[in-house]
């Protein structure tokens, strides 16, 4: 059987990539639109990318009005700047929210329409140019054909995907993650693990995927909670950098399953970030489905030496979700308890949340059969 593997056509990695990249960038359009939050503008990585495009004559427009939880209405906000001030490519800085808010704005501005129409389509149509630049390590989508977008008249992220929407230019600049805070380490992190550990045991995984993913996995066992506990660490900085471009590249690929499926609706109810809702999430759901990727999970646990090779395979794959949680509580992932969430209004809409998880369709790359029902019993575990 043959695989679709797809990437960004160009990757520029490592220091001083963003120089590097300066002349590709110029070539790309005539205007950029600039997609941030206010954040990245105090910190001073908008200027970063400002000095380069005035370095090569190339104006722009910057659009900062994107938050943590991107949704429908900046969409269309940004969509209005991008053409009001006519741009014809764009640039995003920050992490998984401003890249996935370039992604919808350009879709918008190509395929017209509101961006709830476009749920359960396949993006084919040309988009503008696009560079992704991330600040964080964990969400990938620098590499990725996917954007998760708030619907807010239905309180649900939508996963929107399509060949269209990949960027096609990652840079991949360690000296952006430098300004990230400990929780944004440990959170984007988690994420990071997550799309590793899903893309190896999805149903669609394949050869090429499964090469990125091992290694993503490998890399962050190794380096985050070095970057988590020393951020000016450069070399834990690079490759955790590394290691998120490799997850996204292996789920962009694969796919995601059971964790992601549950997580967006707690994310979309609850305002949770995307990494700690996965994080949250990681040990309850990994064990449930064990049984049905045994071989993958202790693959993974020998891989990262948590485990040798006489190992049976349960004791092994019950190793590397013991590692996982070990994990998670050094960087210090709080319960939904400890975020603040309030019990009888999560046990309200355990249905709802069920019901989303399955028809975003995530949960059935899972090597395991999986129905709202085991979803429910799921989310009521997250409290025992």
């Amino acid at each position: 059987m043959s695989h679709l593997f797809i990437t960004p056509s160009k990757i520029v990695s490592g220091p001083g990539a963003l120089e590097d990249a300066a002349a590709t960038i110029a070539g790309l359009g005539k205007k950029a639109l600039i997609v941030t939050d206010a954040m990245m503008c105090k910190l001073g990585n908008v200027k970063k990318v400002t000095d380069v495009l005035e370095s090569q004559g190339v104006p722009y427009s910057i659009y900062d009005g994107i938050n943590s939880e991107p949704a429908d209405t900046m969409i269309d906000a940004g969509l209005k700047q991008y053409q009001s001030e006519q741009c014809d490519f764009l640039i995003a800085v920050g992490g998984g929210s401003p890249m996935d808010s370039m992604k919808a704005i350009a879709l918008l501005a190509a395929g017209g329409g509101s961006i709830t129409s476009y749920m359960g389509k396949t993006v084919t149509f040309p988009l503008a140019p696009m560079v992704a630049i991330p600040t964080t390590a964990g969400t990938g989508s620098e590499a990725t054909q996917f954007t998760i977008i708030t619907d807010t008249k239905n309180d649900v992220k939508m996963l929107l995907k399509g060949p269209s929407l990949m960027p096609d230019l990652a840079i991949v600049d360690p000296q952006f993650t430098m300004t990230a805070p400990a929780k944004i380490t440990a959170a984007t992190g988690m994420d990071a693990l997550t799309h590793a550990i899903e893309a190896f045991t999805s149903k669609k995984a394949q050869p090429l995927s499964d090469t990125f993913a091992v290694s993503a996995v490998q890399r962050i066992f190794s380096y985050l909670l070095t970057a988590f506990q020393h951020p000016d660490d450069v070399e834990a900085r690079t490759q955790m950098a590394l290691a998120a471009l490799e997850a996204g590249i292996a789920f962009n690929n694969s796919s995601v399953t059971i964790v992601h499926g549950m997580s967006r609706p707690i994310g979309a109810l609850f305002h949770v970030a995307h990494g700690i809702s996965n994080a949250m999430l990681l040990e309850t759901c990994l064990n449930y489905v064990l049984d049905g990727a045994l071989d993958r999970f202790a693959f993974l646990a020998r891989a990262c030496g948590m485990a040798g090779p006489s190992v049976d395979d349960k004791t092994a794959a019950k190793a590397l979700i013991c590692q996982v949680a070990k994990l998670a509580q050094a960087l210090e992932i709080p319960t939904l308890e400890e975020y603040g969430i309030n019990k009888d209004a999560f046990y309200q809409v355990i249905p709802k949340m069920a019901q989303d998880a399955f028809e975003s369709g995530s949960p059935s790359n899972t090597r395991k059969e999986i129905t709202p029902a085991d979803m429910e019993m799921l989310y009521d575990r997250l409290w025992k």
